[in-house]
């Protein structure tokens, strides 16, 4: 899908890759230090395309990899969490691209922390807005706005496609023009707040986080923080200005439907992203991503991480639960 707005940087693997997998752990030092070794065995053009939307993000805040190894695969999962009979290699392959960007961490509302993520469409979550849903579109936002260590990068690799499914892009880069000077100084101004994901709450109550602007830095090249969902604005004009980014999302996105083999990796600063709607048929050919979630540094998150682990608690907890329960 493209409606006709700026897509992906896109490079393509041509060379036959095979990993070897180490006898360790997924997401254990032993292995990641393994996948570090592994990235050399990528081709240089894939090695320097990483490293410059590293260093400079491509205008539509998105890099599209093609052509990954991702090894043999059994029956798609029911669940993220259902245990399955496949080989290592994609792990391998993610957490080496994840390596060339910064550290790969998890969150432990994600899934447990797993540093890597089985996305699968489910039955129980058709409708929500979470990852695993299908029968609704995902509506754009920034991986984990709410969070103090929010990733800089999000990594999804195809290991089974779907021709409808459709994952969505938006970059501040083409937004920001479409946007009248009074919106962008409301955008920049510290008058939202933003709610926190429900997968982060584990039964405590939701509570909007302190203020912050939507857009920072550079005001030709700012940074952005937009949840569609989960943002707010304080006052009328900030709320105002809120619509009128969503709207311009919406008017200005491309989408990308990524086959196995596919990494996109999306710079959590620069672009939005989302998903269509689409029908799964639960017969163990469903689509099925990887996900993985990098930060630029260990030390920012040091003080409420395990290992690679971040541990952040959010909410209230509710009356009638002890301190411990949560």
């Amino acid at each position: 899908m493209n409606t006709g707005h700026i897509t992906p940087a896109i490079v393509v693997n041509h060379v036959a890759l095979h990993f070897v997998t180490p006898e360790a752990e997924i997401g254990s030092e032993v292995f990641i230090d393994h996948a570090t070794q592994t990235l050399a065995q990528l081709p240089e053009s894939i090695r320097s395309a990483i490293a410059q939307f590293h260093q400079e993000p491509h205008v539509s805040g998105a890099l599209l990899i093609k052509g990954l190894p991702i090894g043999q695969l059994p029956e798609t999962p029911p669940t993220p969490t259902t245990p399955t009979s496949k080989d290592h290699t994609s792990e391998l392959t993610l957490l080496a691209v994840a390596k060339a960007l910064g550290e790969p961490v998890g969150y432990k509302p994600e899934l447990g922390g797993r540093l890597i993520q089985n996305l699968v469409p489910t039955q129980a979550n058709q409708d929500r807005q979470v990852s695993t849903s299908s029968k609704v579109p995902l509506m754009f936002h920034i991986e984990a706005a709410f969070h103090p260590h929010r990733p800089a990068y999000l990594l999804l690799l195809c290991l089974k496609g779907d021709a409808n499914a459709v994952t969505t892009l938006a970059s501040i880069r083409e937004v920001l023009p479409h946007l009248s000077d009074d919106v962008k100084k409301t955008l920049f101004e510290p008058r939202f707040r933003t709610a926190v994901d429900e997968s982060y709450l584990n039964g405590r109550t939701n509570v909007l986080g302190e203020l912050m602007p939507v857009l920072s830095g550079d005001t030709e090249r700012p940074t952005m923080v937009f949840d569609a969902d989960l943002m707010v604005g304080i006052d009328d004009e900030a709320q105002a200005a809120l619509m009128a980014l969503s709207r311009a999302v919406e008017a200005h996105h491309t989408g990308v439907c990524l086959e196995t083999g596919d990494l996109l990796i999306v710079d959590n600063a620069v672009a939005v992203h989302g998903r269509s709607q689409y029908n799964p048929r639960f017969d163990g050919t469903d689509r099925w991503l990887q996900r993985t979630f990098v930060v630029d540094n260990l030390q920012a998150s040091a003080p409420d991480r395990e290992g690679r682990v971040i541990m952040t608690v959010f909410g209230e907890a509710l009356e009638s639960h002890s301190p411990r329960a949560d």
